[in-house]
């Protein structure tokens, strides 16, 4: 897709805000497309780790999560009801009661492995719906091996993939470009290489983005 508009993100499994922004990128995109002028979207996702410290399976509450990492008791039933609320504003059915904290770097790891194999946008999807949706856990080998399985890979070899670290630097090298671009919280959406959209903004300012590139190229006589 050598014409395509490319769309490079840096967000994480574990982020509530990466899966809306998903959304909103997804819906400003079909608006784009309703354009007589519009050109085809490639979409390419990057590891970033919110909280790289977060043990593999945190035994406690999302309440207690985020009382750890400093947020302030009181605050959080309404915060997560804001989210919640905004998550079903794009048609997302986040279950925080369920939710199974974890460390993601091995979920980062098994969406380089479904990229390689040509499926990391619905590998990135799996697994945000399996952590947020699902409640299901997102840290451990033998989960993401099931997780696999369902995108239809063969689920010793996710297995092998992710207890051999196979794509470990893959995602050590998304993170230093993250740290490369100053990039410090996600979703971050880099548009041509050189817009960069912070945020999961509404669907038409992604649109307007995509409009503003497809113009520039008529300019220049791309």
């Amino acid at each position: 897709m050598s014409d395509a508009i490319k769309i490079d993100i840096w967000s994480d499994i574990a982020c509530p805000w990466c899966y809306i922004g998903k959304r909103k990128l997804e819906n400003g995109i079909a608006e784009f497309s309703l354009d007589d002028d519009a050109v085809p979207v490639e979409i390419e996702y990057h590891s970033f780790e919110l909280s790289p410290d977060t043990p593999v399976d945190f035994a406690g509450s999302h309440e207690e999560f985020l009382e750890a990492k400093g947020f302030p008791a009181e605050q959080i039933g309404p915060m997560l009801e804001r989210v919640t609320g905004i998550a079903s504003s794009v048609g997302l059915d986040y279950d925080y009661p369920n939710l199974k904290h974890a460390n993601t770097v091995l979920a980062h790891q098994l969406i380089h492995y479904a990229k390689a194999r040509g499926k990391q946008l619905e590998a990135k999807e799996r697994l945000l719906k399996a952590y947020f949706v699902d409640g299901r856990y997102v840290g451990r080998i033998e989960d993401l091996a099931d997780l696999g399985a369902e995108l239809g890979f063969d689920r010793s070899d996710v297995v092998r993939s992710l207890t051999e670290n196979e794509y470990l630097a893959d995602v050590r090298a998304d993170q230093q470009q993250a740290v490369a671009y100053g990039i410090q919280g996600v979703p971050f959406f880099v548009i041509e290489g050189k817009y960069g959209v912070s945020g999961a903004q509404d669907a038409a300012t992604f649109a307007q983005v995509l409009r503003q590139v497809a113009d520039e190229r008529v300019e220049v006589g791309q």
